[in-house]
């Protein structure tokens, strides 16, 4: 990609600065965009590579989500440190245990603002939808015709 050069600086200084999203535009000026990156090589890498860097950014947001409600379950059911807290330590059993759900708490409410924040600020759920779209698609050529012919339209 280093040593390619854009076909048509003008549009690919454009496609830069929108970080290669035309989601948002509409069909008609989308257009010259779509034969721009179908035919230049380094944009449509760019654009390829920073897809995937969205996606990244959502599934491991919506991963840290996910680890924090985990760590919640752990603590509110089986109560790990319970032991250590009380002999070790020297604290309360109650006072570790609503330290460990507040901080899980607060874990899981940043995990869920940065995930919003990343799905407001990425074109992460409309790129993830194609991908879905595509494999939906995918299968379902691959289905024999009886089990298509039950699918409604």
């Amino acid at each position: 990609m280093a040593n390619t050069r854009c076909t048509d600086r003008v549009i690919g200084a454009i496609l830069a600065s929108w970080r290669y999203d035309i989601s948002g535009l509409s069909p008609e000026m989308r257009k010259d965009y779509e034969n721009h990156l179908a035919e230049c090589a380094r944009c449509s890498a760019r654009q390829s590579f920073h897809r995937s860097l969205d996606a990244t950014l959502a599934i491991l947001t919506s991963l840290s989500a996910l680890f924090f409600l985990f760590a919640l379950a752990v603590v509110k059911h089986i109560r790990p440190l319970e032991h250590m807290a009380f002999k070790i330590l020297g604290l309360d059993i109650y006072d570790m245990h609503h330290m460990l759900i507040s901080a899980g708490f607060a874990g899981l409410g940043f995990s869920i603002i940065a995930l919003a924040l990343v799905l407001m600020a990425t074109p992460a759920p409309a790129y993830l939808g194609g991908i879905a779209a595509e494999r939906a698609r995918l299968i379902e050529e691959h289905l024999p015709a009886r089990i298509k012919s039950l699918r409604l339209r």
